[in-house]
């Protein structure tokens, strides 16, 4: 069978998919979320190709928000890697970052929601967590997020990308129209330089939040080929 590895962003953990991968359970799949330390790029791509290491069969990589520039880079020369999935997520080019990427157009609510530590990390004012990330979702839902978000180290975002994997990797994009955290039209932009088979929803950044059911659907159909 296909295995699935779900890929989290910043500013949250692999809890993000805690109902996804309930309901791909229900579909018969035995998915695995990793873990990313969100320390560094290159941390995190380590931490994505110790995930791939434990699982058998052909693999559908998923990454979600900054997950997608992971994705872009852990599954270079990984052969097991059949298939990438971006769920509203960067999907750099070679030598561009996520933040080359994050500022190419205005309208993220994402600066001015964003709070730094004193030790050089950054988190996502709670009270504002639903509105940036899942604004359709149930707010008790993006509460737990926000209560439980990873606070990325500052400067993370800058990493340069790699050769991109989707340049061999069939490549699937799900672009999120009502996004605020990343706008769409950059979404469409980057699924149409990678040729992805591109699928819009009319949801917030975070699907997993709003749409778990759905988006583990859509996620079962990469498996069969369709």
């Amino acid at each position: 069978m296909t295995a699935l590895v779900l890929v989290h962003g910043l500013w949250a953990d692999g809890s993000a998919w805690s109902e996804t991968l309930t309901e791909l359970r229900a579909l018969g799949h035995e998915p695995v979320a990793a873990q990313l330390p969100l320390e560094s790029m290159e941390g995190d791509i380590a931490a994505v190709r110790r995930v791939l290491s434990t699982v058998d069969g052909p693999v559908v990589l998923v990454g979600w928000s900054y997950g997608g520039a992971v994705i872009t880079n852990a599954a270079v020369g990984q052969d097991q890697v059949e298939v990438l999935s971006y769920i509203a997520a960067f999907a750099p080019e070679q030598g561009e970052s996520v933040r080359d990427i994050a500022h190419r157009r205005p309208g993220s609510l994402l600066p001015e929601h964003l709070k730094v530590t004193d030790d050089g990390h950054s988190y996502l004012d709670r009270s504002a967590y639903g509105a940036v990330v899942a604004a359709d979702a149930p707010a008790e839902r993006t509460t737990l997020a926000a209560a439980v978000q990873k606070f990325p180290r500052l400067g993370i975002d800058s990493a340069p990308s790699g050769v991109p994997a989707w340049r061999t990797v069939p490549s699937h994009y799900l672009v999120a129209a009502q996004d605020r955290a990343l706008p769409a039209a950059t979404q469409r932009e980057m699924a149409a330089r990678m040729g992805a088979r591109t699928t819009e929803w009319d949801t917030g950044h975070g699907p997993m939040y709003a749409r778990p059911k759905e988006l583990a659907v859509y996620l079962d159909s990469l498996t069969n080929g369709r």
